[in-house]
């Protein structure tokens, strides 16, 4: 700390969603991390309550310019074993403060420690209610990963995914959803998540919801005890851009005649992924590759919406403009982030320039022109910056990044000067020493075959010797005379009999008896 001295710092009140709010201030205003171990390193318990409210130090409520010192000030707590179960007058344990500070890092380490991440604060929410109300996604999948319950309730019956709507976190929506939370579930007062995204106004959220709900129409319908739907609830509250939307919905369900049919073929094509019927449709000129339908989408609005990505390549290899919007002002870029298809999302946002094949490099401007999940809220302290703003915060960012792998780099190094072994070392050392055992087994068996060529090689001179001699003794043998030819013979013998019958024969003649009848 090069002698100055740690200050306490205050905690702005965090406001929450149902009634009252939350107040954070209780369990930061310890000392900073690094006096707080110090005082442990002296003999003072780790989990001592505080005049402030709070039971003990929570590491993870430390903001900068402490932030850096976060982690390895945890780690160090843990290791000489801190009360992980510490909680402040709110109920709040380390893990709640993490969730709410959106730190990661700290969740693991806490996860990895055993920290009960079931844990309720005085109003029954767990840290997965409030990373997803803070819009905390990484911070909140950490959480999801340790398999905690993502129906879990609060005292208003509230769900993690109730917390993500309210406030508008498309990015913990989408994981929410993706990790099955139930995207129709009720609270308390009946209000499912599309309620509560209608009634705050976050169209995105509420297109998300409506598009994994097994009935639009009846997740539209939908009432609450107050007998409100959430076409009403954003009446209510004034939400225009939500109640055009649900009137559009309405309408299309009403009107089925005019909705999307075969006036539309390469649309259905691209909407099922049919590339075939697709490329001949467009390769034979029957339809423009830009044509648009009456919401005015694309072919390659539908396929990017249902994240066909071989329709999605063909399309921008044929010269589809990705840049049309339709009638609701979406690219096609942003009709597959609504739906969260992620794979379409990269394909499309990697054209920053058709014509050109040159890769951006970080001194580029473009290079920072990078937006996150549009009309998402999480994050919300960032979207008070305008864009210059956004684009040298990500500059300064990225220097920041390359700045920590130099020192990463420089920090491998002195480590492996020191004697130390990196576990890349050991990997390539389990490598090695799997080659020379593989290599020692093909010698042997090498040798092996080696020894039985020599073996058969002196049976096969054996063979060769007894051959030889047996040679040798056929021809030591006399030849036998050779029999008389059977045809001589033969004709030998017959010559001998017509001799001796030839006597009795001579002058013979033939009577013919006739018998008495």
């Amino acid at each position: 700390m090069s002698g100055k001295r740690c200050q306490l710092q205050r905690w702005p009140p965090l406001t929450f969603s149902g009634t009252g709010s939350a107040d954070c201030r209780g369990a930061g205003r310890g000392a900073a991390c690094v006096a707080r171990a110090r005082t442990v390193s002296k003999g003072t318990t780790e989990h001592q309550g505080s005049k402030h409210g709070g039971r003990g130090y929570h590491p993870a409520s430390c903001r900068p310019p402490l932030a850096p010192l976060l982690r390895p000030c945890l780690h160090w707590l843990l290791w000489h074993r801190a009360d992980i179960t510490a909680v402040t007058t709110r109920g709040w344990t380390a893990a709640h403060l993490s969730a709410i500070r959106g730190q990661d890092a700290c969740m693991q380490a806490l996860v990895l420690s055993g920290a009960d991440l079931t844990a309720k604060d005085d109003r029954l929410c767990s840290p997965a209610h409030l990373a997803a109300a803070h819009g905390h996604s990484f911070t909140l999948q950490a959480i999801l990963r340790s398999g905690v319950d993502t129906n879990g309730t609060d005292q208003n019956g509230w769900q993690p995914i109730h917390y993500a709507a309210f406030h508008g976190r498309l990015g913990c929506l989408q994981l929410l959803a993706r990790w099955g939370a139930t995207v129709e579930e009720a609270d308390y007062s009946g209000n499912a998540p599309a309620h509560l995204a209608a009634r705050e106004g976050h169209l995105h959220c509420l297109k998300f919801l409506l598009s994994k709900v097994p009935s639009m129409t009846q997740a539209l319908e939908a009432r609450n005890n107050e007998r409100k739907t959430p076409k009403e609830l954003a009446q209510r509250f004034f939400k225009e851009s939500v109640v055009q939307y649900i009137n559009g919905v309405e309408y299309e369900r009403d009107h089925p005649e005019e909705q999307e049919n075969l006036a539309f073929p390469a649309h259905v094509a691209a909407f099922k992924s049919d590339l075939v019927t697709l490329r001949k449709l467009v390769e034979s000129g029957i339809i423009n590759i830009n044509e648009r339908d009456d919401k005015g989408a694309t072919p390659l609005h539908k396929a990017a919406g249902q994240g066909h990505i071989e329709c999605v390549q063909w399309l921008l290899e044929m010269g589809a403009d990705y840049n049309i919007t339709n009638e609701a002002g979406e690219t096609p870029k942003d009709v597959a982030r609504r739906f969260a298809q992620l794979a379409a999302v990269k394909l499309l946002g990697g054209n920053v320039d058709v014509d050109s094949d040159e890769e951006l490099h970080d001194d580029d401007p473009s290079f920072f022109e990078i937006h996150g999940v549009e009309g998402s809220t999480d994050r919300m302290d960032n979207l008070n910056l305008d864009s210059a703003e956004k684009k040298k915060a990500r500059m300064r960012a990225y220097k920041k990044l390359k700045t920590f792998e130099r020192l990463r780099d420089i920090a491998k190094s002195n480590y492996t000067q020191l004697g130390g072994i990196l576990e890349e070392d050991n990997q390539r050392k389990r490598e090695q020493k799997a080659s020379e055992n593989m290599i020692r087994e093909l010698e042997e068996q090498l040798q092996y075959e080696r020894l039985r060529r020599e073996k058969m090689e002196i049976q096969m001179d054996e063979y060769r010797v007894q051959i030889a001699h047996l040679r040798g003794c056929l021809e030591k043998m006399t030849p036998a005379s050779n029999p008389p030819n059977l045809s001589e013979s033969y004709k030998e013998k017959k010559k001998a009999k017509k001799k001796t019958a030839a006597p009795h024969s001579s002058n013979g003649v033939f009577v013919r008896r006739v018998s008495d009848k």
